[in-house]
């Protein structure tokens, strides 16, 4: 008698990461990819490629090249690549946008282009992508949210050369989690389900090396007492994706070692 399969395993699956050669974009296709699961890693020009010929992986991974925040280029993107590869099980949206400035040298324009950058641009592609799985009658869609799209950042944290976490981004990320309930609810009842995932602190290897004392602080606002492995993100997504969360839909699942729970 042969066992059941596994409710984890992503064979046969295929799966579009959106921002796949990011910081927490690598582990996620990699771990992806070993659950057996055919990813397609899309990512700037030239940053797919080079993130896998330096990982050396032998799993069913495509690199390509796509600038999610050009609005423009997206519906070509899900049309060429549907006919391609097919359409797609799952999609992951790792990407963001923000502004490297402080609040009080924010303008109008740099708001907008964050809004278009992480919303709007969001929104077309998961909607094209939805609408394909919809007509397929299944599909699971992971949109990235944050720890600040449901908490202010305490700027006690941010101490010089840092600087506070920007407010167009929480508000971006705020606004990811009731996109993902309303495309929850609004494909539900064509088997497509869309959840978010709200990481906490994963602050990249370039930040950890240069910033020691800006990671202790960070650790010391966390229950779990570090900041988190992009790993554990990686975890988080395959589940969504898998069909042990098959009756998950319009949730927002922190990742976040605690950040929001005191």
């Amino acid at each position: 008698m042969n066992p059941a399969p596994s409710p984890f395993d992503l064979t046969g699956q295929r799966i579009w990461v959106i921002g796949g050669a990011g910081w927490l974009g690598q582990s996620t296709v990699l771990t992806l990819a070993e659950m057996g699961a055919s990813v397609l890693c899309a990512d700037l020009p030239g940053r797919s490629a080079a993130f896998l010929d330096k990982a050396s992986f032998a799993g069913d991974i495509t690199p390509v090249d796509l600038d999610a925040h050009d609005t423009d280029a997206l519906i070509p993107f899900v049309e060429k690549y549907k006919s391609g590869h097919g359409v797609p099980h799952g999609l992951v949206n790792l990407t963001y946008a923000a502004t490297p400035k402080r609040l009080a040298e924010l303008t109008a324009e740099d708001f907008d282009e964050v809004n278009h950058g992480n919303l709007t641009s969001t929104f077309i592609l998961t909607r094209a992508v939805a609408d394909l799985m919809a007509a397929a009658g299944q599909g699971s869609l992971v949109l990235f949210s944050s720890m600040y799209g449901g908490v202010s950042p305490d700027p006690r944290i941010y101490e010089s050369p840092m600087n506070t976490n920007p407010i167009e981004y929480g508000v971006n990320k705020a606004g990811m989690r009731q996109m993902a309930r309303y495309l929850a609810v609004h494909y539900g009842a064509s088997g497509v389900r869309c959840n978010t995932i709200s990481p906490g602190p994963f602050p990249n290897a370039g930040i950890q090396e240069a910033q020691p004392e800006f990671i202790a602080r960070l650790s010391q606002k966390v229950p779990l007492g570090r900041v988190g492995a992009p790993v554990e993100i990686a975890g988080a997504v395959s589940f969504l994706l898998s069909d042990a969360a098959s009756y998950i839909t319009g949730i927002d699942l922190p990742v976040d070692g605690g950040w929001t729970a005191w």
